[in-house]
């Protein structure tokens, strides 16, 4: 056999009929390439044979090798001295930066990407346009930053429609959906019914992934859904699904396996998004905006009416979907609301009803909000009843959680936590009316002996005591829990409020429905201990219940 040398498609191939003639060729390419950084320090030592390499069995001809070589390590690398050319072509030197006074002076310019448009409701907002750069220039308030665009155009943005511009942010990538769980994602995987179709999300582990990858061939013909768990290394950090092929970041492994199955089921071939259907809800339509002119509210269809007024389907400029609430006079202690709406307004988070604003120049009071097309959530779940899986219903009460420990996290107590006061949209749960019940004007609503008094819902601490707190809305929610897996009956459905006050400080709980399996119950019943100090915190259900999600269904 005769020496060869191929280049085909950016590879060099070496054949040689013995290794020392190999290496002699090798010295002499790397003697002639040693001023090149462009050369890769990998390398495969196996043909390329039946579609694969033989080394590593890589299926991608251009993969990169599998081998670290030594690549200049017997070859003295300097660099060659620059030519005039060369040195004529250079750029000028970048100007010295101008001095900035103390109150300029601040941290290197924070990138940030958007990840959806942004069309700007005041003159002092700035447009986003999804996939584009921007550098962030201050940072005052939490849900609304400044920033500039690349045409030099200064103005304020929602926080959470962009990401850091990092490697290791998995915001910025169309694949990842950070709070999907499981049954979420193998319900989008479905519908979208593509081969190779799949989601990046966090693992029900805090601090961990999960891929879940969907085939048309799992076996005789059947569709399968796989959820493969990224692995981490010790030291130094890196990622893999396949042992063999380790990377040191998530989205070069992402990028690999869109290539190469390497044990998996199949390719990652498609990208699977929510993302794409709609934007996040913002804490006000503008930065520092709270109060809204009525004349820019165009009223549509009642949708219903509640402890405070009526409720109507409306827009705001003609363009965005709301809810206005109108405040029936005397309904409400007005003054103290208007206050408390200020800092509510600031609550922002993908599982609570964001409030937009209220209109206050005029009576009666408006309360603006976002729109959820579904309706309540008891509603939702009596007029669907029988249609829902185990695992669909327990997303639902994983939504509210999501939305509870936000508000935990930030001691804000809801006081009246139940079905109704959760609304649904695009299969979405979230969490309205939080703080609501202070501004109660109505004696009937407030004392604990009238039939409007939530005491179904409600701790001893509550209905003996008057004591609120985020353990008193654990209860409430061990108690929504049993509504979801009732599909939406009545608590203590035959009692009167009297009679389950003297039954819950007996110590008698709600039966075990037939949804719910044990452990399941045992969550709600972790809900309903007696003495408030006893109950998981908000955070703990959440992470209770994603693990049910990723281990039971």
């Amino acid at each position: 056999m005769e020496e060869l040398v191929v280049y085909d498609n950016s590879t060099l191939y070496v054949f040689a009929p013995t290794a020392e003639i190999r290496q002699q060729w090798v010295k002499v390419l790397k003697e002639e390439i040693k001023n090149n950084t462009y050369i890769l320090a990998k390398y495969h030592p196996q043909f390329w044979a039946d579609g694969v390499y033989q080394c590593c069995r890589q299926t991608d001809k251009l993969a990169p090798g599998c081998e670290e070589y030594n690549l200049f390590g017997d070859i003295a690398r300097k660099p060659l001295p620059p030519t005039p050319d060369a040195i004529m072509s250079r750029p000028p030197p970048p100007l010295p930066p101008e001095e900035k006074t103390d109150g300029e002076k601040g941290e290197r310019d924070e990138m940030v990407i958007a990840m959806f448009d942004f069309f700007p409701a005041e003159s002092h907002d700035l447009a986003l346009v999804t996939g584009e750069e921007y550098v962030i220039v201050e940072k005052k308030d939490a849900h609304w930053w400044k920033a500039r665009d690349k045409y030099g155009k200064e103005g304020y943005i929602p926080s959470n429609y962009v990401t850091e511009k990092k490697l290791d942010n998995l915001d910025q990538y169309e694949w990842y959906s950070k709070s999907m769980n499981r049954s979420k994602a193998e319900q989008l995987l479905k519908n979208a019914d593509k081969e190779g179709g799949f989601i990046v999300r966090n693992s029900s582990q805090a601090g961990l992934y999960t891929v879940s990858l969907y085939t048309k061939y799992g076996g005789e013909g059947t569709s399968s859904i796989r959820h493969y768990h990224i692995k981490e290394t010790a030291f130094p950090k890196q990622y893999y699904l396949a042992e063999k092929h380790i990377f040191s970041a998530i989205p070069e492994m992402i990028e690999y396996h869109k290539h190469n199955a390497a044990g998996l089921v199949t390719r990652l071939r498609y990208p699977v998004c929510s993302k794409t259907k709609s934007a996040p809800t913002t804490a006000g339509f503008s930065y520092d905006k709270w109060e809204i002119n009525p004349s820019e509210l165009t009223f549509m269809k009642e949708l219903g009416s509640g402890v405070f007024g009526v409720v109507r389907l409306g827009k705001w400029r003609a363009q965005y979907k709301v809810a206005i609430k109108a405040i029936r006079e005397g309904a409400m202690s007005e003054e103290d609301f208007i206050e408390e709406a200020k800092v509510m307004m600031k609550f922002t988070h993908p599982k609570l009803v964001q409030l937009y604003g209220v209109c206050t120049q005029q009576r009666p009071i408006y309360i603006v909000t976002e729109f959820m097309e579904q309706g309540c959530l008891l509603n939702y779940l009596r007029q669907k009843n029988g249609q829902f899986s185990r695992d669909l219903l327990l997303s639902m009460c994983q939504d509210v959680c999501e939305g509870m420990t936000y508000l935990e996290e930030n001691n804000f107590i809801h006081r009246d936590l139940a079905a109704r006061n959760c609304l649904v949209n695009d299969g979405v749960v979230k969490v309205s009316d939080f703080g609501m019940t202070r501004y109660v004007l109505d004696d009937q609503y407030t004392s604990s002996c009238g039939a409007k008094f939530p005491v179904k819902w409600s701790p001893p601490e509550v209905f003996n005591y008057s004591k609120f707190s985020s353990k008193s809305d654990v209860w409430s929610f061990g108690v929504l829990m049993w509504e979801v897996f009732t599909e939406g009956k009545m608590p203590f459905e035959t009692y009167s409020n009297v009679e389950v006050v003297d039954m819950v400080t007996r110590g008698e709980r709600l039966y075990r429905p037939k949804l719910a399996t044990k452990r399941i119950f045992t969550v709600m019943m972790a809900c309903w201990h007696e003495k408030p100090e006893g109950r998981p915190g908000f955070f703990d259900l959440m992470l209770a219940i994603g693990q049910i999600l990723e281990e039971d269904f």
